[in-house]
């Protein structure tokens, strides 16, 4: 007699899972995989279980095997895409974050009458900015790049909030993305996610170029004398509200544990007392400072890619990005990442903070 499973089945593994009983809710998952109405929710939520846990080759082989089962599914390509750049496989995982534009949450793509690039030589290229503002300043690096490639004119259109700041960038022309803008003419474009995957990147050819980004000359004359000699941190505990992601964040407490260390000075825009202004603005400021303490935040990759010290404060479950286990980034030789060693223990974490920021300024 066949087994009839049911959407309850699905649900007490959700539930389980709440309550934090691993071993049962990844039992009652793997039961509702083989009931195909709840097959591929069930693969979504045990790869999710998998990587709570760290066992992030076994929620690679669930991504493989769903994908491999419904190969016409962009939410499972990309998924399976975020897990190959997590463990290091550039070259598969790059196509595969290329589905990114097709999922529901996903990248913003332009309609454009212009061809979108393949990697065969082109003299000039629109680059469109896609998704958050840190993956912008990340993969912001790989517009350089593209002189390499033959590339003669690199134009970005990019948010307004990031268009003075990009304008650093070398060799780019910058285009704000703000109303009826009038679109580059150029042979074809590109988004900006995209570069990477069309270049042939791999992990060895990071971090490239760095620092890539700086402060504008006429934000720096800003800034200058307005921040206070005392201020030595710059904190950034959360993210903007609209990207918000709540394992991200730190918890009131452990932001106002690291606003209170001596020296301190809030960056987010969302902080009281932070600078206002767009990341231009921001850069000025970071550039005075010695180090950036921050959660996973645009100011983080902001600090990356202008060079700047930067502790990254990460949840147990981290993004693809900052790889696995790893106390460094091979995107960012300036930082030092801090990992939770368990879910939800910022207690840890802030702790090595405290230790280590002594030695930071030569004081221990």
């Amino acid at each position: 007699m066949t087994e009839t499973i049911t959407p309850a089945d699905f649900r007490r593994g959700l539930l389980a899972h709440v309550a934090g009983d691993a071993a049962a809710a990844e039992a009652h998952y793997r039961r509702a995989l083989a009931a195909p109405a709840l097959e591929v929710l069930a693969s979504r939520h045990l790869v999710a279980l998998l990587d709570e846990q760290r066992r992030w080759a076994d929620a690679l082989a669930e991504c493989q095997a769903a994908s491999a089962r419904h190969p016409d599914d962009p939410e499972l390509e990309s998924q399976l895409g975020l897990r190959l750049l997590a463990a290091g496989r550039y070259r598969e995982g790059w196509a595969r974050y290329e589905s990114r534009a097709r999922t529901r949450a996903g990248a913003t793509r332009p309609q454009l009458a212009l061809p979108e690039w393949d990697g065969a030589p082109v003299r000039s290229l629109s680059v469109w900015d896609e998704q958050g503002a840190g993956d912008c300043l990340m993969f912001a690096r790989f517009l350089p790049w593209l002189r390499s490639r033959g590339v003669e004119r690199v134009t970005l259109v990019c948010r307004p909030e990031l268009a003075p700041l990009m304008a650093t960038l070398d060799g780019v022309e910058v285009v704000p993305a703000a109303g009826q803008i009038r679109m580059p003419t150029t042979e074809a474009w590109a988004m900006l996610g995209s570069l990477p995957y069309r270049l042939g990147v791999e992990l060895a050819d990071l971090p490239g170029p760095t620092p890539y980004l700086s402060a504008p000359p006429d934000r720096a004359s800003k800034w200058r004398g307005r921040v206070s000699p005392s201020a030595r941190i710059g904190v950034a505990p959360r993210t903007r509200p609209i990207h918000e992601w709540p394992a991200r964040a730190l918890p009131p407490a452990a932001a106002a544990f690291l606003l209170s260390l001596p020296g301190a000075l809030p960056i987010s825009p969302e902080e009281a007392g932070a600078p206002g202004g767009d990341f231009a603005d921001t850069a000025a400021v970071v550039d005075q400072l010695q180090l950036v303490i921050s959660a996973d935040t645009a100011a983080a990759h902001l600090a990356g890619a202008m060079g700047k010290p930067c502790w990254l404060l990460l949840p147990h479950a981290a993004d693809w990005r900052w790889l696995h286990d790893r106390t460094d980034s091979p995107w960012y030789p300036s930082m030092r990442i801090y990992r939770q060693p368990a879910p939800g223990d910022w207690a840890s974490v802030l702790r090595a903070v405290a230790q280590d920021i002594p030695r930071f300024f030569g004081q221990a």
